[in-house]
């Protein structure tokens, strides 16, 4: 549990995935602490162009970083600690949950506490939890605990989604897909699909794409829309995911990000872009001869 780290802290600007992003029309990102740790800590929302952080931070606070599935499990496995299982990896987050909540209690006798204010913004619905989870059972594990402690939560990666629309839809969480423009690189993305986007947002479930950069490049972002149009999603959806949509789960108000518009980011060349690019990327991506 590393609740009391930030990913704004951990962020070099200068590096060249920025300038790939803008290149291929992507103006905003969330960016997260990786997927070792049952919390991670605070994500937070950026504009992918700007002099520094100072002036390319739209939100330091976008998100409680949770993983849930192998990746905690493969981790310490390795350093034979806990969690090196399923049922230790819940454990430990309600757990921190609890503790969380008896520190608010008592917190003028016991002292502040980093880790656990950053887990408090997460119980008062302050900020939604950001949950790595691939595979259905451990989707259904992350709705329990959203439950337990009525968190707002953003399911990521939610690959085998698909097989649990119902769960996702009645559970009223988002889901952030992907990557999908992968290989099946671990044992949870055995059912990896374009389609799982364009099934979850027919079903009215709040979608937005994500490559999991550098897993696949971000610049790759628009080809995977694309590719989900090939498989299912209509244009419609494809445009609400990624411009309002990923606003929404970004938790950044009022602002259309991800592909080519933003309103704090390149205006005129990114409307130009914009044309060229609704009118070539998505139809030839999605209308060309492709293996399903």
């Amino acid at each position: 549990i590393t609740a009391e780290l930030r990913a704004i802290d951990g962020i070099n600007p200068f590096d060249i995935g920025y300038k790939d992003a803008v290149k291929a029309g992507v103006t905003s990102v969330m960016v997260a602490m990786g997927s070792a740790n049952v919390i991670g800590g605070l994500a937070c929302a950026m504009k992918t162009n700007g002099r520094d952080l100072s002036d390319m931070v739209l939100k330091e606070e976008a998100g409680l970083k949770m993983a849930f599935g192998e990746n905690p499990k493969r981790v310490y496995t390795e350093q034979k600690k806990a969690p090196t299982t399923r049922m230790a990896t819940m454990a430990l987050a309600r757990q921190a949950f609890y503790d969380a909540k008896t520190y608010e209690r008592k917190k003028e006798e016991d002292g502040f506490d980093l880790a656990n204010e950053h887990i408090l913004k997460a119980l008062k619905r302050e900020i939604p939890v950001r949950l790595h989870a691939h595979r259905a059972d451990d989707i259904l594990s992350a709705i329990r605990l959203k439950n337990e402690f009525d968190l707002e939560m953003v399911i990521e990666h939610v690959t085998d989604g698909h097989l649990i629309v119902e769960q996702l839809k009645d559970a009223g969480v988002a889901a952030a897909v992907g990557p999908s423009l992968s290989n099946r690189a671990k044992v949870e993305m055995e059912n990896v699909t374009f389609a799982t986007a364009g099934i979850l947002a027919k079903a009215g479930i709040k979608v937005a794409l994500i490559t999991d950069h550098p897993c696949t490049p971000i610049a790759y972002l628009p080809m995977c829309a694309g590719l989900a149009i090939k498989h299912g999603m209509t244009e419609e959806d494809a445009a609400v995911m990624t411009q309002a949509g990923v606003a929404h789960l970004l938790a950044v108000s009022g602002l259309h990000c991800a592909f080519l518009v933003s309103l704090l980011g390149l205006l005129l060349p990114a409307l130009l872009l914009l044309a060229w690019w609704w009118a070539t990327t998505y139809t030839d991506i999605s209308h060309a001869i492709l293996p399903s």
